[in-house]
């Protein structure tokens, strides 16, 4: 029994007899119309057979009863089928009794069947399970890529007006980086990296003052496009290099642009006292209107050196002082005035004997010192200081003079001996202050001292 109840597990008998049994009404019809038929066909042979003798072949009866038996064998055994299936799911019951189980249901019954061995004992009632809701999904803001694909942004239509913006900039930067190159190209033109070695060669004890003078040129002949002209005035005491310094300024710019833009004016030599101002004023006038004229013509800015200032008329001075304004056409406007006198000499011998220090710090600081006290003194002189860069020029060491009987020997074609140049230096008169010698006339009087010998 153990070994048909497993066979029929196997065989899944119970799927072929819930699919039998939806098939058991119309049998059950169709044998009971055979049943009809057998038993008119029976009777008829009786008859026969009781008019004819009897035949000697009892297969053809055995024959007929054989499928016969089988049928009733099969309706009792689905007849006891349906009073012993499962009598405790009343629900499958019914179902099978109206022939309308599914196949689907007795196969889902006999997988949650635990039994081992085929029995006809009723198995246990099913848990009722409640069905289980669905969760909604929630929605999820966010874009989600496959894992396996590339992913990809939106893709962005640009703007025109991008590019233009762009194409604007670059057009920008490029004249920046074009103006750039021609200041360094219109400073090449004058050279003043020579100029600045030839002054620290040649111009002693006067550090601060090439620094500035240095600084105003590269930033003033760096463009033609300016609103006034440069005006720097050098003053200090005799003999501490402005006019020495005046003299290397011409020389240099006439090698470089020309004599006919560079014009070197000395009061005394070009306005004597005997010659009548207005004719000093015409002159001076007719010579800075033409040398402009010119050096506009040959994209140069002209270089005007005047000296011995000091010794200049009012009315002179005043014809000078229109040439810096501001309201002049752009010729005018494009010039280099540098003016050297004594005037404030004074002044800057009493600050810088008073301020002499060991500190490193403190010439930067005397300087600008220096130009704020000199400022009223010398607008007092003439109301356009006011906006002059002033230089003031220190005194000079012994050291420094001392360098200067070595170069003017050299230019003389003097045997430079050292116990001879402190002889000569030795003859000097000097201020002594904090341990040092600062000379009263500093460099002026070695031409004459070398001249001598």
């Amino acid at each position: 029994m153990a070994k048909l109840a497993s066979w029929m597990k196997e065989k899944n008998i119970h799927a072929f007899v819930s699919t039998f049994l939806d098939f058991v009404p119309e049998v059950e019809k169709y044998f009971d119309f055979w049943v009809l038929r057998e038993k008119s066909h029976q009777q008829e042979e009786v008859k026969m057979e009781n008019r004819k003798p009897p035949v000697k072949n009892p297969q053809k009866l055995s024959l007929l009863s054989s499928p016969v038996r089988a049928v009733v064998r099969l309706r009792r055994t689905a007849h006891a089928f349906k009073k012993g299936y499962l009598p405790g799911d009343k629900l499958l019951q019914r179902q099978i009794s109206l022939g309308k189980g599914k196949l689907t249901s007795l196969s889902n019954q006999a997988s949650l069947n635990s039994s081992q061995y085929f029995t006809f004992d009723p198995a246990d009632p099913l848990p009722v399970t409640k069905p289980k809701r669905r969760k909604k999904k929630s929605r999820n803001p966010r874009v989600l890529y496959p894992e396996s694909s590339k992913k990809y942004l939106p893709a962005e239509h640009g703007s025109k007006a991008t590019r233009f913006l762009l194409l604007f900039v670059a057009i920008i930067c490029f004249q920046i980086l074009n103006a750039i190159e021609n200041l360094d190209d219109n400073l090449l033109k004058y050279d003043l990296d020579g100029l600045e070695k030839t002054m620290a060669r040649e111009v002693f004890g006067q550090p601060l003052v090439i620094e500035r003078v240095m600084g105003l040129l590269k930033d003033y002949l760096a463009t033609h496009v300016h609103n006034k002209p440069l005006v720097v005035s050098f003053n200090g005491p005799s003999g501490v290099g402005k006019s020495h310094l005046g003299w290397l300024l011409a020389k240099h710019f006439r090698s470089v642009i020309g004599a006919h833009s560079v014009l070197h004016y000395f009061t005394v030599h070009h306005c004597p006292s005997k010659t009548s101002i207005e004719t000093c004023q015409l002159e001076l006038s007719d010579t800075i209107g033409d040398m402009v004229a010119q050096a506009e013509v040959d994209e140069f800015i002209p270089v005007f050196i005047l000296d011995e200032v000091e010794f200049m008329p009012q009315t002179l001075l005043e014809t000078l002082g229109r040439f810096f304004q501001r309201n002049q056409t752009n010729e005018y406007l494009n010039a280099v005035y540098i003016l050297i006198s004594n005037l404030g000499g004074e002044e800057i011998t009493h600050h810088f004997l008073q301020n002499v220090s060991n500190d490193s710090s403190r010439p930067q600081k005397d300087l600008e010192e220096l130009q704020s006290a000199l400022r009223p003194i010398l607008s007092h002189v003439h109301p356009f200081w006011t906006g002059v860069e002033i230089v003031p020029f220190g005194l000079l060491e012994k050291a420094h003079i001392l360098n200067c009987f070595y170069e003017e020997m050299m230019s003389e074609g003097i045997y430079p001996n050292a116990s001879h140049i402190q002889h000569l230096a030795g003859q000097l008169s000097y201020y002594k202050k904090a341990g040092k010698e600062f000379g009263r006339t500093g460099c002026k009087p070695v031409v004459a001292k070398v001249n001598l010998l």
